[in-house]
């Protein structure tokens, strides 16, 4: 509230839902295997990540140029809103991050106007639900955290006092 010089509690920014997505149409191509079983494994381990069950989506028309039909499968979604936020949002920030692969700080081009901060895990082994062993294939996903702020920089204000790493800038 100060750093925002906000008076009223109820006006400063806080979180709305965290939604993670990922896109499966290219490994279903490239794997011509059974559609099913790759949709499965990879809702098994998100799943474990997130302790929500996610959601597959469909193509919504086909595009020739992605190979991609109507009604074929071509992602996993999953909305986190209450407590399984918070607890994915404590886990992002201080496992998942600090274990990434050449991980310098997410960077401020991230948030958009809206105040939302919209960034990418290339692999989701950094996790550590996700047991080495039980790992068949190695997905990457988009994590976007929507939140109540007006504008860019009160929304990177909230995302600063909850501990996100941004890059720095010299």
């Amino acid at each position: 509230m100060q750093q925002l010089h906000v008076e009223n509690k109820m006006a400063v920014p806080r979180f709305t839902k965290v939604t993670i997505n990922v896109g499966i149409g290219k490994m279903l191509s490239a794997q011509k295997a059974d559609s099913e079983k790759i949709i499965s494994t990879i809702s098994e381990d998100l799943s474990r990540i997130t302790g929500q069950k996610p959601q597959t989506t469909y193509a919504r028309k086909d595009i020739a140029t992605f190979k991609l039909r109507q009604g074929a499968p071509s992602g996993l979604r999953v909305t986190l809103r209450g407590r399984r936020m918070y607890d994915f949002l404590t886990r992002l920030i201080q496992i998942g991050l600090p274990r990434t692969r050449d991980f310098k700080g997410i960077k401020l081009s991230s948030v958009d106007e809206g105040g939302n901060l919209t960034m990418g895990i290339r692999e989701h082994i950094v996790f550590p639900e996700v047991s080495p062993d039980s790992i068949r294939m190695i997905f990457g996903f988009s994590i976007t955290i929507g939140t109540t702020a007006k504008d860019r920089e009160s929304a990177i204000a909230l995302f600063r006092s909850i501990g996100i790493p941004f890059e720095r800038t010299e």
